[in-house]
This record gives C-alpha cells, structure tokens and sequence, in this order.
C-alpha cells in the first residue's frame, strides 16, 4: 500500500509542476517586466547574481535570503548549462526558483500530514494525497509562485523546520528557523510556535498528571470548560509551569537550540533599531487588534469545504446558550477593540491593484457601521477556527493563538499573504477531513487560482498619469 502510495504521490507531484510550468510561461509571456515589489526583489538578486553582496537597495524590507538561494541555484545551473548573456538571472529565471520552492511545498504538506495524522494512516492514502495538493494549490500562496516574491520560500522554510521538529532534530529544525527569517523576520514567531509546541506537550503531560490525581474532577484531564473558572484555572497553572524549576529544567535541554535563534534575533532587533530592515515609513508596527479578526474570517472562507457543517453550527448556538454571559463579554471586548484598535494603512486604501483594496472600499468603507456589525459573524469565526482544533491539546491551542496574535496585530497593512502561514498550521492541524470535503476544498482553491490567474493575466488597466500595464492581484 505504501509503495503505491510512492507511485501515486510521484505521480502527482510530476503533473503538478508540469501544469505549473505551463501556467508560470503563460504568466511570464504575459508580464515580461518586473512587476509590484518585484521592481525591488529582482534588480537585487541580479546584484548578487553578479557578486555585488555590498550593494543594497534601501526600499527592500526583508533580509537577502530569497537573494542567495536564487544565486545558489542559478549559478550552478549556468555553470552546468554553459548559459551567457541576458538569461542569466532574467526575470523569468529569478521567478522559476519559486516554482521549485512550489514542488517542494507539496512535498513538506504531505509529509507533515503523513506525520500529524499518523494514527489514521490506515485506509486514507487518497485523503492523505489530496490534502496536500489542496493546500499546495492554496490560493493566496499559489498565486505568488509565478512572481519573484518571497512567500514560496518563506513558507517552504518554515514548513520544513516544523516537520524537523516534529521528529525531534531540533538542532536542523533552528538552522531551518534561521533560513526562514532570512526569507521574511516575522518567521522568528513560527520558529517560536515550534518550541512552543515543545513546551506545551510538557505542559500538558503535567496538567494530566496533577488532575490524575485529583479524583473529584469531572471534567477530562487536558479538557478546560469554557467559562472564567476554566481560564482562571489555566492561568494559575501556566503561571505555576513557567516559574518552577522542576519542570522548565527539561524544557529548556530540549527547546535551547530555538532559544538560541530567538536570542540572535533580539540581538538583530537592538542592533538594528527594529526588525524592519531598509525603508520601515510604510512598516510601522501598532495595536491593529481587528487583524485577528480578518484572519479568522479569511480562515472560515477557505476552510468551508472542511470545516462547515450542521452539527457545528448547532453547538455554536449551544454554547451561546450555555455560556450567555462569558459570549457577550467576549462580543462586547471585541466591540471595543473594533471601535479603538481599528487601523487602516495608506496602501490599503490608495493601491487598486490589491484586493484588499476592494473588501475594503465595498464592504467596510459602505457605511461606518459596517465594522461593528460585522463582530457576530468574527466570534463566530473564531469559534469555528478554535472548535476545528478541538482534537489538539489545550496548551498546544494556546501555543498557536499566542503565535497568532504575535503574527497578525502588529501589522497595519490588511495583506492576505501575511495569514499563509498561520493559516496552513490551522488546516494542517485540523482532523483529516473525508475524501468528498477534500474534492470540494481542491474544486475550491482551483476556481479562486484559474479566477485569480484570468484577472492577473487579462483584465488589465491603466492608471490615469502612468503608461505602465497595471494587473490585479492579491
């Protein structure tokens, strides 16, 4: 079964690039120029490219790791090909790497998945298979395999230092966190949530142990009721956790190699007055709270094949029934956060080539109030997102929520390429949904990319004082 498995998956993989491939020189034909902050990207790698490591454009804000695994793999390829000329690191080729950080996504999905859900590894090679084409053909994330971005990349770093972690090469796993925050320095909170899962499966082996013996205890040992005693109660205990010595001495022999990345990356920050390399006028970090709220939104519309159902619903209005009080203290918090912690970037509402530009200016700019009523549909999509999770440990839950917020508040700028990576770790950790669901998820994601892809390639437009091609795009 799993050396046909082998065949299928290889199988698939090969069709995948072949189809990509073809859809990359479509896009490529059709855009010959550098095109959005490929202006930046490209004539940068293109420096180094040329051995011009000292030179640095000032507007680009993320460090030069895109830069050196393009040369890494290009300068061989020319050496090998015997390649001169204007071929060398053209556009075309610089984009080409990220079709291959493309087929390499595939290849982490399905291993994580094999791993994550290892226990339902009979009867479900389809399920298994089809998953992670799904999610390598995740819309916003496949999109930017065509475009000298640093998203593929980025991901596929991340991705292979969780699946590291996962079989306990922790040293490889902080040498891949560090190659991921050379792509993009917001990865350092990944790289983080990968300790931290570390620390909550400690967590949660003492918060078994203490309830064990505790035989009046009703509820299940790594169950917590939803309601203020149930989060007083895990407060005293992570408090408890964090502060004895008995339990953080085998914590820190297991997480240090991550400690000693998180402690570079502080260096980096006081030495460089900030994480944002190069312009930071248009990176301003703030309190942008109704971020998480977005991202929970934009989670429960590319899960709903996977994650929707009758019985879910049915529980919602259950707990809201159960649970009144602890349900409009949270909507009236969230109120709050909406009226004050709403911040809206220039770029956001000056730059018509982003769709963001457009769910806003159609649906949060149609009237002040918009805003405010739209806070029942995030508690219910952040209900959802946490009841998709329900089969992963409580302190694992709280490690990714920690690692949320982290991701998503301080970023001003509405940008769905910033939710990728949370949202793959969400759909990742989600129970492996039935072999129908996954045909509904993949018809799904596979109409958004040939809408996207039509929109980029066809629906072109002109700004009233530019000549220059403008495309849509996410």
């Amino acid at each position: 079964m799993e050396k046909f498995e082998g065949y299928v998956f290889t199988a698939l993989c090969s069709t995948n690039f072949l189809i990509s491939c073809l859809l990359f020189s479509r896009v490529t034909r059709e855009q010959r120029e550098p095109y959005m902050d490929e202006i930046f990207h490209i004539p940068q790698a293109q420096k180094y490219c040329h051995g011009k490591f000292n030179e640095w454009d000032p507007m680009i804000t993320t460090l030069p790791g895109l830069y050196l695994v393009s040369v890494g793999v290009i300068k061989p390829v020319v050496w090998l090909a015997d390649l001169t000329g204007e071929v060398v690191c053209s556009t075309a080729m610089l984009r080409f790497v990220n079709l291959l950080f493309n087929c390499g996504n595939l290849y982490l999905l399905y291993l994580l998945i094999c791993k994550l859900h290892l226990r339902e590894k009979t009867r479900t090679t389809s399920r298994r298979v089809l998953s992670a084409l799904s999610l390598s053909t995740f819309p916003v994330l496949y999109f930017f395999n065509f475009l000298y971005y640093t998203d593929a990349g980025s991901t596929f770093f991340i991705l292979f230092t969780y699946l590291m972690t996962l079989y306990s090469c922790h040293k490889a796993s902080a040498l891949l966190g560090v190659c991921s925050v050379l792509f993009r320095q917001t990865n350092i909170i990944w790289v983080a949530f990968c300790a931290g899962t570390l620390v909550a499966a400690k967590m949660d082996e003492a918060w078994r142990l203490e309830h064990t013996k505790k035989r009046d205890e009703k509820t299940p040992p790594l169950q917590v009721p939803l309601s203020f005693s149930g989060v007083k109660k895990v407060m005293l205990f992570t408090l408890e956790f964090l502060t004895s010595p008995v339990y953080m001495k085998p914590v820190l022999l297991v997480t240090w190699p991550y400690a000693v990345v998180g402690m570079g990356s502080i260096v980096f920050v006081v030495l460089n007055d900030g994480i944002v390399v190069g312009d930071r006028t248009s990176h301003e970090a703030c309190l942008n709270f109704p971020q998480l709220f977005y991202f929970f939104s934009f989670a429960l519309f590319f899960s709903l094949p996977v994650s929707l159902c009758y019985h879910r619903v049915l529980r919602f209005f259950q707990a809201l029934k159960k649970q009144p009080f602890f349900f409009l203290l949270v909507a009236g918090l969230s109120l709050l956060l909406v009226w004050k912690f709403t911040f809206v970037h220039r770029y956001l509402l000056a730059d018509n080539r982003h769709f963001p530009f457009y769910v806003w200016k159609r649906l949060f700019q149609r009237h002040e109030l918009v805003r405010f009523l739209l806070v029942p549909a995030y508690l219910f999509a952040g209900w959802n997102f946490l009841d998709s999770l329900k089969s992963r440990s409580l302190f694992w839950s709280l490690a990714l929520l920690v690692c949320l917020l982290a991701a998503t508040v301080p970023q001003k700028l509405l940008e769905f390429r910033y939710f990728i990576v949370p949202y793959l770790m969400y759909r990742l950790h989600m129970p492996l949904p039935t072999l129908p669901r996954l045909m509904v998820e993949f018809l799904l994601y596979t109409v958004v990319n040939a809408a996207t892809l039509f929109i980029f390639i066809s629906k072109t437009f002109h700004w009233p004082d530019s000549a220059v091609t403008q495309r849509f795009m996410w």
